[in-house]
């Protein structure tokens, strides 16, 4: 593993994250989004998340940790990363109240409000919705980890796996930016602390990276090569991709815009994955 090769894994990650930014911008500045288009797009992302994980990340586990031979029961270990990946995720979510909850579909434009803000608006208690805006910035920044994780693997073992994770997950956090910095403007009326706290708040997934790196430094962990290690981090990678899309990408794609369009970005996502694997 080169200093490039983790610099260009961070700089990918970092591109993933920063799209809160572009989220909060959009929503700041633009005001209004196509429900339809952000709907195709999450799909999209779900097709490209769903492909790398079940038809590259978790067959490459499953290859590599035969490749090792000195394993009994690989497959089995890989298929039990796969499911704990899963459950770190799930365990980040039930830890965060559902109305903080940055997937719980926030408002596409300033004249769209989540349930939250409207409540709190109705007492004028800005402070309150202020706080909103804070804690939702926290409960995205914690959520991102494991998608800081998943985005710089992905990109150490193959570049070009990479940039189709960072893709899927740049869409994917796009809502998110949202959802942060609508409660901060309604409480300052200053756009420029809701786009700073949107793209702060994405910032967490380069954290997440840098952790995976101190943690596998400190326990002298493989990121690349035959190690046991390496595989079961790709397997639980694609726990979490998979999760993502399933409980998060999807049930927000139906939520913007109408069931078949997201299910046509899904798989335009999986043909666009698909494709590439072959021509490159």
């Amino acid at each position: 593993m080169s200093m490039n090769e983790v610099l260009g894994a961070l700089l990918l990650t970092l591109i993933a994250g920063s799209a809160t930014g572009i989220g909060g911008a959009l929503v700041l500045f633009k005001k209004k989004l196509s429900s339809n288009f952000l709907a195709g797009a999450l799909g999209l992302s779900a097709g490209v998340m769903i492909f790398i994980s079940l038809a590259e990340l978790f067959p490459e586990a499953q290859a590599e940790i035969m490749a090792t031979g000195s394993v009994r029961h690989g497959e089995a270990l890989v298929l039990i990363a796969f499911f704990i990946g899963m459950g770190i995720i799930t365990l980040i979510d039930f830890a965060i109240p559902e109305y903080e909850n940055p997937h719980e579909a926030p408002g596409l434009s300033l004249n769209t409000k989540t349930p939250a803000v409207g409540m709190v608006e109705q007492t004028g208690n800005e402070k309150a919705l202020h706080r909103l805006g804070l804690m939702s910035a926290l409960a995205i920044a914690i959520h991102n980890f494991p998608e800081g994780i998943a985005t710089f693997i992905g990109a150490l073992n193959d570049p070009q796996m990479g940039a189709g994770i960072t893709f899927a997950i740049a869409i994917h956090n796009i809502p998110e930016g949202i959802a942060v910095a609508i409660p901060i403007y309604y409480a300052t009326k200053s756009k420029g602390k809701a786009l700073f706290y949107a793209t702060l708040s994405g910032f967490s997934e380069v954290i997440g990276a840098l952790l995976c790196l101190a943690v596998t430094a400190v326990f002298n962990l493989e990121l690349t090569g035959e190690s046991i290690a390496f595989p079961l981090i790709l397997a639980a990678v694609a726990g979490i991709m998979i999760y993502i899309s399933l409980d998060e990408l999807l049930p927000t794609a139906e939520k913007y815009g109408k069931h078949h369009i997201a299910i046509a970005g899904v798989i335009g996502g999986m043909a666009i994955m698909g494709i590439s694997l072959i021509i490159m």
